[in-house]
């Protein structure tokens, strides 16, 4: 089954911030207690953004409610999947879907209020001066809220072992709430962008960075949802664990090549 919400034109609502048009991706599967909660904030926060729900066929009945408060907002989108494809499958997906309506901006959230609606004002406002901003949590003035020990010292060190391992200069590139600049997207061939999780969002920020454009951080409070599970899982973790290696041993590698050839050349 194919994704079942056809391309139109963007709103046209340019965002007070002056990023543009901007359309919120919003990926659910089995979130029908919190969708409408999102939504609502997010559109009280943003009144001149677009949210796209992209719903994995949630077997809770999370489309359907979605559906219900599209009919009666005119920004709110639906995009029904047949099956849960993993999240960045569902993000890649909103993005062509953005792209092709020709919003100037997209953004990633989350549907469990993990990441607060009301802080999108200052990632749009940040994109005055960056093509990619990155709500982060491991910056000053970022935080999480009801996180245990052990959680946070595992993002903290996964963030660590990302930065030293590619030689990312980022405090927080494992993390899902951001905003795209349209020619960011553009410019990444999404189709060979790794899928799930962690690794979804350091491949695109890695593409970025590597595409020359201007990535920036802004501090957000990450917030552990209240309602429903979350998504993550130990193979979303070991399978970042081994891309973020092998990435880091390709880009080593051909700095040390370049480092190499640079020298013959001198000598």
């Amino acid at each position: 089954m194919t994704d079942s919400l056809t391309p139109r034109s963007a709103s046209g609502r340019p965002d007070a911030s002056g990023a543009g048009s901007v359309l919120v991706i919003v990926p659910t599967y089995n979130e029908r207690e919190n969708v409408q909660i999102i939504l609502d904030r997010l559109l009280t926060a943003v009144p001149s953004a677009d949210a796209l729900v992209v719903d994995d066929g949630s077997p809770d009945g999370t489309g359907e409610v979605a559906d219900k408060i599209a009919a009666s907002d005119d920004r709110v989108h639906v995009m029904h999947r047949s099956a849960k494809q993993g999240l960045g499958a569902a993000y890649v997906a909103g993005f062509r879907w953005g792209l092709d309506a020709g919003y100037d901006v997209l953004v990633e959230m989350d549907a469990d209020g993990s990441h607060a609606p009301e802080q999108l004002p200052r990632l749009l406002a940040a994109l005055r001066h960056a093509d990619l901003v990155l709500g982060s949590r491991w910056v000053p003035g970022g935080e999480v809220v009801n996180w245990s020990k052990g959680r946070e010292i595992l993002s903290r060190g996964g963030n660590l072992y990302t930065k030293l391992a590619m030689g990312i200069d980022l405090g927080d590139v494992t993390g899902g709430y951001r905003a795209y600049r349209r020619s960011v997207l553009e410019s990444i061939d999404l189709s060979r962008v790794a899928s799930e999780g962690y690794c979804f969002q350091v491949d695109l920020a890695w593409r970025a960075i590597q595409g020359g454009f201007r990535v920036t951080e802004v501090p957000i409070t990450f917030a552990e949802r209240e309602i429903g599970e979350s998504k993550m899982s130990s193979d979303i973790i070991r399978e970042a664990l081994v891309k973020v290696t092998e990435w880091g041993a390709t880009h080593r590698l051909a700095q040390l090549k370049k480092l190499v050839s640079t020298t013959l050349k001198g000598g």
